[in-house]
């Protein structure tokens, strides 16, 4: 069976991590936000301000390395998606909710492995089975619309044996769709990236206005000698 660890790379472990810390650093941030607006207490705005001026440095960092380092995580998701297309099978319940996401991106995105059907040549299940089964998740058969997981069976094995080109599914590697799938989408995750930055930036804006307006009250209110 796949060990949990062959699923883990350090990169991805760090990218986890750093999204728990952003949501966690969110959450906070709204809270000391609406707690410094309603009280009008200047250390929470400025803590406000802080935090959301980190998430901000962060975003910017994480698209910079996603940007720069690329290649790096595409072989790592080559290498991890590799062991679990080999170990996929029936019997592996360790993995199966893995398998099952692997299943849905292969459905959902209408693809076949990560670099082609060929990479399921390697799944010890199948050539167990002389290879007359493929993956259902990756079939452009309507016949097996209703099976999204698991393994189907080739009507007519030929010779009782087969290879991936006798498999009815699709050529698209999930390497290529993704990657298809970015490019024809680029627009509105940049938009929606955009959006969400300049939220930030008026949400700063808005606390250290909110702040000068505390201090400006503070010093009327202080009584002249």
């Amino acid at each position: 069976l796949l060990a949990p660890t062959e699923m883990s790379s350090p990169s991805l472990k760090t990218g986890a991590y750093i999204l728990i810390g952003v949501g966690a650093l969110t959450m906070l941030m709204g809270f000391l936000g609406c707690l410094g607006a309603v009280n009008e207490i200047r250390c929470l705005l400025g803590l406000y301000f802080t935090c959301l001026m980190l998430i901000l440095i962060t975003q910017v960092a994480a698209g910079l390395v996603i940007y720069f380092q690329k290649e790096t995580l595409k072989d790592e998701l080559s290498r991890i998606v590799g062991n679990l297309i080999e170990k996929y099978g029936p019997l592996n319940d360790d993995e199966r909710n893995i398998e099952e996401a692997w299943d849905y991106v292969q459905t959902q995105i209408a693809c076949c492995g990560w670099t082609g059907a060929k990479d399921w040549e390697k799944n010890k299940y199948l050539i167990n089975q002389s290879m007359t089964m493929y993956p259902c998740s990756c079939s452009n058969s309507s016949k097996d619309s209703q099976s999204d997981t698991g393994f189907c069976k080739l009507d007519i094995p030929v010779n009782g044996t087969a290879t991936y080109a006798d498999w009815p599914v699709h050529e698209q590697g999930c390497m290529d769709g993704v990657e298809n799938w970015l490019k024809d989408n680029l627009g509105v995750i940049l938009g929606v990236c955009t959006g969400v930055a300049v939220i930030e930036l008026l949400g700063m804006i808005l606390s250290i206005s909110l702040c000068k307006n505390i201090h400006s009250e503070d010093y009327t209110k202080v009584p002249k000698s």
